[in-house]
């Protein structure tokens, strides 16, 4: 099976070939510029690729549902030139016989944490992305999870921690836990860029802490087999048991499962590493067949 496979980030847009299995057989990449440029050179890459479907992981906020008029549309994004633009269409106009698959990039993330890699053979999983932003995917009952539109869980308000004086980077919420806990939120309350800190830096403690509080909020919420957390934040890998630690004494106990009070192996980086988003589209593509 050839499928074609688009992730289509606010800084980059990565395009692909691959197989069902996860493979990824060809890819390029170009810049995000405006829509109609951007969505030009996507056609221009799979004119002569043959595909039996693309999968298609955007940056959002979107609108996912078939039966809306303004489904394939980016909708409210901040993005100069991008707000309330049909993506989808173009790519319509010009495959107008091959199946699409759209979604949010990190639901389309998930989705191939669940095919190919991490939650593989699991009905239920979430999927973050840590780093320019914080946007989360979910996977519920062996489907993705949208709702009214789709799930904001990098939205979330989150209780400060009692030392921290920050009042937060989020526009719209300051102090949610994209505020609070993404790269650019971290390179604002300490003046140094995440990659810069070193792994003792004290800025660690506490993005593990308010992690941790939202992880725990997560199961709380939507009870996952398994948490992937990807994104340039989580490269430090000494992260992960610190936010294990943090969401199980959020918990107090409360969540009586051996996952959740055991396993140092609940919340892991993405099995697909990078590949996550462009394997996720495959995914999508596999998804768009079916149906």
């Amino acid at each position: 099976m050839k499928l074609g496979a688009i992730e289509g980030g606010g800084t980059k847009f990565v395009v692909g070939v691959g197989d069902e299995n996860g493979q990824v057989l060809d890819r390029a990449s170009f810049p995000t510029t405006t829509p109609e440029e951007t969505m030009q050179k996507c056609v221009d890459y799979f004119k002569d690729k043959d595909v039996e479907a693309i999968g298609f992981g955007c940056f959002g906020p979107i609108d996912p549902d078939p039966k809306s008029p303004t489904y394939g549309y980016v909708t409210t994004t901040p993005k100069p030139g991008w707000g309330h633009y049909n993506v989808v269409g173009d790519l319509k106009r010009a495959f107008p016989d091959t199946p699409i698959g759209f979604d949010t990039d990190v639901n389309g993330a998930c989705l191939g944490e669940v095919f190919f890699g991490a939650a593989k053979g699991l009905d239920s999983a979430v999927y973050f992305t840590i780093g320019t932003g914080i946007g989360g995917g979910a996977y519920v009952e062996g489907r993705l999870l949208h709702g009214l539109v789709h799930p904001e869980m990098g939205h979330v308000k989150l209780v400060v921690r009692d030392d921290d004086p920050y009042k937060g980077k989020c526009p719209y919420h300051g102090t949610c836990f994209e505020g609070l806990c993404s790269g650019p939120a971290i390179e604002e309350r300490w003046g140094i860029s995440a990659k810069e800190l070193a792994p003792d830096h004290p800025a660690w403690d506490l993005e593990a802490w308010y992690i941790g509080q939202a992880m725990a909020n997560v199961v709380l919420t939507l009870s996952p087999k398994k948490i992937i957390l990807g994104g340039g934040v989580m490269h430090q890998s000494h992260l992960f048991p610190r936010i294990l630690k943090y969401m199980r004494e959020d918990l107090n106990g409360y969540i009586q499962n051996d996952a959740v009070l055991h396993d140092d192996h609940y919340i892991v980086w993405p099995e697909l590493g990078d590949n996550a988003g462009l394997c996720g589209s495959l995914a999508l593509a596999v998804d768009a067949l079916k149906k």
